[in-house]
């Protein structure tokens, strides 16, 4: 498939994820297929580090895609996420207009607040066509913002405009490709999902995070690769206050390499907690003789499957 050309098929989908390093399942390539068929934005939900954002890269670089991201935090307004006024490019131009003796505040007032003047921030950048076509939107962690932003959205995700009350209504000559994540520290308003194609991404099984690991750290030696799968899938049964992501399970597996590891040994496995736990007290759970059982049980369960 060429840069540019959406996938025609789930399987197009899956496969164009697949070109970019990213192991989906067939249920993420459907909802995905249809979200570019239909036009319509995805929101994906689920836990941190499962790979959500991951997906908006991946599309933005397989389809040759400029990517624009707006990284959501508490207090999110229009002036940081749409556009604001260059302020000090206006006065300038007020001064040397009263200079040169400019009378006409009408037309003085239309041209300090022209398009020239205008600072365009992720939102109002997403609307412009590019010349490799709609760009990618990625709207990430949308759950850190409050529900004010939600309702500003809503104009945009519904009709892909934004009304500029000094200029008028800014509308999509095409409509950008956006992706929507929340870990879901809050729901988000039903109004806006209604507006998404929905899905949830959740922690992929043994099978697949196994893929995900050696596409992303194919150094990694196999014995380790399929211990270390297997004993992270084993802790997200335990009651922690954060559950290691995909993305934690690779760093852990850079960095056992890094320390020339080839099998998961109890000391090192304790020594490097802090790679995939990032609370102490989910740490303080795990002490070395609960570390060694567990790595027991990951042994005897991978013997057996031989």
């Amino acid at each position: 498939m060429s840069d540019n050309k959406l996938p025609a098929s789930i399987d197009e989908t899956l496969a164009l994820l697949a070109d970019g390093n990213y192991v989906a399942d067939r249920s993420l390539a459907t909802v995905l297929f249809l979200a570019l068929r239909m036009g319509r934005p995805l929101f994906l939900e689920g836990e941190a580090g499962v790979g959500k954002t991951e997906i908006a890269k991946v599309l933005a670089k397989r389809l040759g895609r400029k990517l624009i991201r707006l990284q959501c935090y508490e207090g999110l307004d229009v002036s940081s996420a749409v556009y604001e006024w260059n302020y000090a490019a206006q006065m300038i131009e007020i001064r040397l207009a009263e200079a040169e003796g400019v009378a006409d505040r009408e037309r003085l007032g239309d041209d300090v607040f022209s398009r020239r003047f205008l600072i365009k921030r992720p939102l109002l950048e997403a609307l412009e066509l590019d010349t490799a076509g709609p760009p990618v939107l990625l709207i990430d962690e949308l759950d850190r913002t409050d529900e004010a932003f939600e309702a500003f959205l809503l104009e945009v995700l519904s009709d892909f405009q934004i009304t500029i009350p000094e200029i008028g209504t800014v509308a999509a000559p095409q409509p950008p490709i956006v992706i929507i994540t929340s870990n879901r520290t809050r729901e988000i308003h039903d109004a806006l999902k209604r507006r998404c194609l929905y899905h949830w991404v959740g922690y992929p099984d043994v099978a697949r995070e196994l893929a995900i690991l050696k596409a992303k750290v194919p150094a990694a030696p196999e014995e380790l690769s399929r211990a270390l799968v297997h004993f992270i899938q084993r802790i997200r049964r335990e009651d922690l206050f954060k559950a290691p992501g995909v993305a934690e399970t690779l760093d852990w597996a850079a960095a056992l390499s890094e320390l020339d590891a080839v099998a998961l040994d109890p000391a090192i496995a304790t020594d490097t907690l802090g790679v995939i736990l990032k609370y102490q007290d989910d740490i303080e759970r795990f002490n070395a003789s609960h570390i060694k059982a567990l790595i027991d049980e990951v042994d005897a369960e991978l013997r057996a499957a031989e």
